[in-house]
């Protein structure tokens, strides 16, 4: 696994799709849905004609803690859902997730903090099974 300064994440060596399926999968152990999917790469093919590696958005919601954050802070919206990544590159699959204590601390308040800390640790652990799941390449990002 690897953390940067707002994601971690890993690298995998799996075919894209069947990746996908294991994130997908693994976000709904954790009490995740996805509730949306963005094509990056289908996007940017159909509208600037520019061809580059699978890239999608998973845009990830757990309703009880974003119920709890949308409570303690309503304008909190505009920084959800937990974006998780998924895209090629090169031979490999990078998997990543935005790291909801970074991006949270943009609030400045203990309550969201908290909800932050447990949803970071519920990702890190879709991350984990993904790894289990699939070979995990060593190179950092």
């Amino acid at each position: 696994m690897f953390d940067d300064r707002y994601t971690f994440g890993t690298r995998i060596d799996a075919p894209f799709d069947a990746v996908r399926e294991g994130v997908v999968a693994a976000l709904k152990t954790e009490g995740f849905g996805v509730l949306a999917e963005i094509d990056v790469a289908g996007t940017l093919r159909d509208k600037l004609d520019i061809e580059r590696e699978p890239y999608l958005i998973l845009g990830a919601c757990n309703p009880p803690f974003a119920n709890r954050a949308i409570t303690t802070d309503p304008s909190i919206g505009a920084l959800l859902p937990c974006n998780v990544v998924i895209r090629g590159d090169g031979a490999v699959v990078v998997v990543e997730a935005m790291d909801p204590k970074a991006v949270l601390a943009l609030v400045g308040d203990a309550g969201v903090d908290e909800i932050a800390t447990e949803i970071r640790s519920r990702l890190r652990r879709v991350i984990g099974v993904v790894e289990q799941q699939f070979t995990v390449m060593e190179s950092a990002q």
